[in-house]
């Protein structure tokens, strides 16, 4: 029997509410601080998909570091078929442009029909080098440029990895439009290989000068390396005429879509900035000509309405949920609502 006189053993301290906070901004900074040396020492991951999933999955398991290593190890199971067909892409897209010439011409004579009464009947590309571009002066507009073109290389897939670590069917979802608008891109890159401004510029197909200066603003701010690894990778690696559709801009537009129904109206400008930028970016650095940019837009309308319609369909013939299995189980926290063309909606209430 004890009295209120009688000592009481010490009660057990309560978690700290801050604790998982704290770890996760401690993990998030250590992943910063190795991600921005990698770039500085390396360059950019932009070589072969392997590298930005490396990084991606290493930023998932610093936001979740608490949970055990099954967990962590489920993102390689599940993300090892894409980078396999990734890889697959980039090998067959480099094949592409030795089947047959490239389409030159019409790609300049769209452009300039379109836009020619505005740029006095040159290619929008050269007119904005015209009036933008200075040899051997990286203007600020240019930094902002370099880093516009890099996004490409993290922007969808950061957005997958969002949605796989969020919810599962979503991020299923997400994938197949991902995976069918690079399939698209990719034959059309095999029956119709076309030539983007920069190189009908070297190859005599235009009179203007245009440059290829989509690194440039690299050296601006030190990152030496980053531009160089781009540079090997455009000479090297790259499907040099694989201008038709412009898939930079097409990604671009693919994650706005997807998410902007999730989004405040008033936020809607903000967001299609995104692809109004990367448009810019390709046409002011030679990379593409706007007739790309808006064949690009098409395919991923054609994309969301195509794979939209075959998920009803699916839907239709088979009464249970569409995701099942371990692949597409509801991720912790429950799952994302969709519109009817497979973005993600807003929450109700």
């Amino acid at each position: 029997m004890t009295t209120a006189l009688d000592p009481q053993p010490p009660a057990a301290p309560e978690p700290s509410a801050t604790a998982p906070l704290r770890r996760r901004v401690i993990a998030m900074s250590i992943w910063a601080v190795l991600f921005a040396a990698g770039v500085w020492l390396i360059g950019l991951p932009t070589s072969d998909p392997v590298l930005p999933f490396l990084w991606l999955w290493l930023a998932t398991i610093a936001w979740r570091s608490e949970l055990p290593w099954r967990r962590h190890l489920a993102f390689l199971r599940d993300w090892a078929p894409v980078v396999v067909m990734l890889l697959i892409y980039n090998i067959s897209r480099g094949v592409a442009d030795g089947l047959s010439e490239p389409h030159v011409t019409e790609l300049i004579e769209a452009d300039e029909v379109l836009f020619g009464w505005f740029t006095g009947g040159v290619v929008p590309t050269a007119w904005l080098q015209e009036h933008l571009y200075q040899p051997g002066v990286v203007q600020w507009w240019e930094i902002v440029v370099s880093v516009v073109y890099f996004s490409h290389f993290l922007a969808v897939p950061a957005a997958a990895v969002v949605l796989w670590v969020r919810s599962r069917p979503q991020w299923a979802r997400y994938m197949r439009r991902w995976m069918v608008l690079t399939l698209a891109g990719l034959i059309t890159y095999f029956l119709y290989p076309a030539a983007p401004p920069w190189w009908a510029r070297v190859e005599g197909y235009l009179a203007q000068p245009v440059e290829r200066i989509s690194t440039n603003g690299w050296d601006a701010i030190g990152l030496h390396s980053a531009g160089n690894t781009l540079n090997a990778l455009q000479v090297s690696a790259s499907n040099p005429v694989a201008a038709m559709p412009s898939l930079h801009t097409a990604y671009a537009l693919l994650v706005i879509v997807f998410f902007l129904p999730a989004v405040r109206r008033r936020w809607w400008p903000l967001l299609l900035a995104y692809p109004l930028a990367m448009t810019f970016t390709l046409v002011y650095s030679g990379e593409h000509y706007i007739i790309d940019v808006l064949v690009g837009w098409a395919y991923v309308g054609a994309v969301f309405a195509l794979v939209s319609a075959g998920e009803r369909w699916w839907a239709r013939r088979h009464p249970a949920p569409l995701e099942r299995g371990a692949l597409d189980a509801p991720a912790p926290g429950g799952d994302l609502p969709v519109t009817p063309d497979g973005g993600v909606a807003p929450p109700r209430g």
